[in-house]
């Protein structure tokens, strides 16, 4: 079977956003990307002209796009503030599980190594946690709170869960994500109130 110039395309873009995950953008080489996609060589710069940068850019947004919208479906099903930030809680600690404990958020270790780059990386990263944050808020407002109050309720939330998923992955033990989830989501409630 033929493949088509778009599932070459997608299949580097997927496979630069799990080594990216995994590794950094430093630590990801292009050639590493193109052996484990295996892409040939030519369709990198046929598919990303402008090279490493806007793959990575790309694939961060792809990346995410998809947690986004795993987050957006925890949330949505919750029934109240505690309850949605225990799903993100468990939808992030079964993640980390999921991959032996090798990746973290999809965005974080590139978004920690381009936070003071200006350019396509951090702005897909900046958008990212900007969608999260957004769909966040606009639920803990459906709930009751301010507009200001749900955003910082919501930068708390992500900030602590961001946190909690680090020290989890060095850990290896994901009953720190539920814990902080688990606090956040009573001090949410409460606030929320």
């Amino acid at each position: 079977m033929v493949q088509s110039r778009g599932d070459t395309r997608a299949r580097i873009l997927r496979t630069a956003a799990e080594l990216f995950q995994r590794q950094g953008y430093g630590a990801t080489g292009l050639n590493q990307v193109l052996a484990a996609s295996g892409a040939p060589k030519g369709s990198l710069y046929f598919h990303f002209p402008q090279g490493k940068e806007q793959l990575a850019a790309e694939a961060m947004a792809l990346a995410g796009a998809e947690t986004g919208g795993r987050m957006a479906a925890a949330v949505s099903a919750a029934t109240g503030p505690a309850e949605a930030i225990a799903a993100l809680g468990a939808l992030l600690a079964q993640g980390l599980e999921d991959s032996d404990y090798r990746d973290g958020c999809p965005i974080a270790t590139v978004a920690l190594e381009e936070a003071g780059d200006a350019g396509p990386i951090h702005d897909a990263c900046q958008e990212t946690y900007r969608l999260w944050l957004s769909g966040l808020t606009g639920q803990l407002r459906s709930w009751g709170s301010s507009e200001t109050e749900a955003q910082e309720l919501a930068d708390l939330a992500m900030s602590a869960l961001q946190g909690a998923l680090l020290l989890a992955r060095v850990r290896r033990d994901t009953s720190v994500i539920h814990t902080v989830a688990r606090h956040i989501g009573a001090t949410v409630t409460q606030e929320a109130s």
